[in-house]
């Protein structure tokens, strides 16, 4: 008796270390590019609950609709990389790394209708990949250098993408009948890196790597409005809260973050946030952020209601490229 109440407890402690261990939802996902690894974080704990190993040097993730899958960009390091990791999420595991030929250096990612858009900087285009049937249907080069970051509108007719090497954005805008897809090359500052579009899809926003400001540039129109210089030392990435009422700048050289009021586009407040900040993901309630800040291996969090720091990750080396996962 005694031996099966031993065996019993052992594996009572061994299904709660199971459940521990799953993911949960919603989840924080965290690229660790020196680990080679995404981290899998359960916010209301903070904990790491599992760490998939992915290509060398990830540096974006995101996430499919339905919260089950999460797509990685293997930049690489020395070597370019020429994959994308594909991971289930609840299995911690991943299912396939798609081998992308020589389309090298996949870098941004965002996921709209089942499938993955991604950029290529070493050939100068996005693509996207169909999830379902396992291949990439479409491409269209920007005749850009850098092509970095990207973002699709809600609607999914528009793409716009930073390419940092060209000072510019391009606009790409889906036209019905045979002239497809169409291109519009946007001027902005110089080595323009972060971006991104406001809730309301009326505005996109890009930050400027090396000249310390931001562009503004009207959806509609393909052209920018007005250009904010809030002397930043390197930005590296630009979100919207969910709100659309602040826009935060990670400032990866000058080790801060800027917060910007959206309307009257003010600086709000400048915070020494850590080391080399870089990546930042927004809580959909609207109640915090997190900030990657990479040179100090940590994941600041912010609350967006009273812009103060109240604490910090631990996931892995330099951490950058995060996304939330929430299982529908």
């Amino acid at each position: 008796m005694k031996r099966l109440g031993y065996l019993l407890t052992l594996l009572l402690l061994d299904v709660a270390a199971a459940l521990a261990a799953a993911t949960p939802s919603p989840a924080l996902l965290v690229l660790n590019k020196a680990d080679n690894a995404l981290a899998i974080v359960d916010p209301a704990s903070g904990k790491v609950v599992g760490l998939v190993p992915v290509g060398e040097s990830p540096h974006e993730v995101s996430v499919s609709a339905d919260g089950k899958l999460a797509f990685v960009s293997n930049y690489g390091s020395r070597n370019p990389g020429n994959t994308i990791s594909v991971i289930d999420l609840a299995a911690q595991k991943e299912i396939r790394r798609l081998d992308l030929g020589p389309l090298g250096r996949p870098h941004g990612l965002d996921v709209a209708a089942g499938k993955v858009y991604f950029t290529s900087e070493a050939s100068k285009l996005i693509a996207s990949y169909d999830v379902a049937e396992n291949r990439i249907d479409w491409m269209m080069g920007t005749g850009q250098d850098r092509t970095h970051m990207v973002i699709l509108t809600k609607d999914h007719r528009r793409i716009f993408t930073s390419n940092g090497g060209s000072n510019t954005i391009t606009a790409m805008e889906h036209l019905e009948g045979p002239a497809g897809w169409t291109n519009t090359q946007i001027p902005v500052g110089k080595a323009p890196e972060a971006i991104d579009i406001s809730p309301d899809g009326k505005e996109v926003w890009t930050a400027h790597r090396l000249d310390g400001g931001f562009s503004i540039i009207d959806v509609a129109a393909k052209k920018v409005v007005q250009t904010v210089d809030v002397h930043t030392k390197g930005s590296n990435r630009l979100k919207f809260t969910p709100d659309g009422k602040l826009v935060l700048i990670s400032d990866d050289a000058g080790g801060e973050l800027v917060i910007v009021d959206a309307a009257t586009r003010k600086e709000v407040k400048r915070i020494k946030i850590g080391q080399g900040p870089e990546g930042i993901q927004m809580v959909p309630d609207g109640s915090r952020a997190y900030i990657a800040c990479s040179r100090d291996n940590k994941v600041a969090i912010l609350d967006l209601r009273t812009l103060e720091v109240t604490g910090s990750l631990s996931t892995g080396k330099n951490p950058d490229g995060m996304a939330w996962a929430e299982r529908k």
